[in-house]
C-alpha cells in the first residue's frame, strides 16, 4: 500500500478546513509534517511519549517542540498539548517484553499505546482526524503504524489520516528544517532499550 497516494487523495477531497490531532514524538520529526499539513488543517499537537527514558529527556524534547512551533510560521493554527511524563504507562504496557529485539513486539506495543491515547483524545475533543509523525522515520514500519491507526479509527470513530511522511523526501526535509532551526536531534528513539543499543555502537 502506498500511503502517500492515500494521503494525497484524502487531502484532495478534504473540502473545508478540518481539525487534526497530530501525535508527535519530537521537534525534528514534526517539522516537515507540520510544514506539510498546516496547509490543510488546524493542528493540535499531542505530546504523549511515556516511552522516553528520563523526565529530563522528555522535557528537553517537549521544550524544543514548543520552540519550533513558536518560531515556525504556519498557514493555520498549530498548538501543543502535553499529557505529562507518564513512564508508568509504558513500563506496564511492555512488561515481559524487555528482552525483545528493537523493532519487535515491544516497539509494537509502544506504537499502539501512543496511538491509542491519540485516538482517545481525538474522540473526546471532537477532532476530525488524528495521526502520528512516526511514519516519517526510516526506522519505523509505516504499514504497521497505518494498520494500527485503521484499527483505532474503527474502535473510536475518529478518522485516521493515513500517511508515509518519509515519502517525497519528507525525512530529508525534516533534517534541513532541523538544521535551519537548530533543533536538538536525539540519536535514539527515546526508550532505555534503544538508548542502550545506540551506546553499544559507540
Amino acid at each position: 500500500m502506498n500511503y502517500q497516494i492515500v494521503l494525497d487523495n484524502t487531502l484532495k477531497n478534504l473540502g473545508n478546513k478540518k481539525s487534526l490531532l497530530l501525535h508527535v514524538c519530537c521537534a525534528p520529526c514534526s517539522s516537515y509534517v507540520i510544514e506539510y499539513l498546516t496547509n490543510y488543517f488546524d493542528i493540535t499537537i499531542l505530546y504523549y511519549n511515556p516511552n522516553i527514558d528520563t523526565e529530563e529527556e522528555f522535557a528537553k524534547r517537549l521544550n524544543e517542540l514548543k520552540r519550533f512551533v513558536q518560531e515556525f510560521k504556519t498557514k493555520n493554527l498549530v498548538k501543543v498539548v502535553s499529557l505529562g511524563y507518564k513512564q508508568e504507562d509504558y513500563l506496564k504496557e511492555i512488561q515481559g517484553l524487555e528482552t525483545e529485539k528493537e523493532g519487535g513486539g515491544r516497539c509494537l506495543k509502544c506504537y499502539k499505546l501512543r496511538l491509542k491515547q491519540a485516538a482517545l483524545y481525538a474522540k473526546e475533543n471532537n477532532f476530525d482526524y488524528f495521526t502520528t509523525t512516526l511514519t516519517i522515520s526510516p526506522l519505523k514500519n509505516s504499514q504497521v503504524l497505518n494498520e494500527i491507526g485503521q484499527e483505532l479509527e474503527k474502535e473510536y470513530g475518529t478518522k485516521y489520516l493515513y500517511s508515509d511522511f518519509k515519502k517525497r523526501e519528507g525525512y530529508k526535509r525534516s533534517i534541513v528544517l532541523s538544521h535551519q532551526y537548530h533543533l536538538y536531534r536525539q540519536d535514539y528513539c527515546g526508550c532505555k532499550f534503544s538508548k542502550r543499543i545506540k551506546e553499544n555502537y559507540k
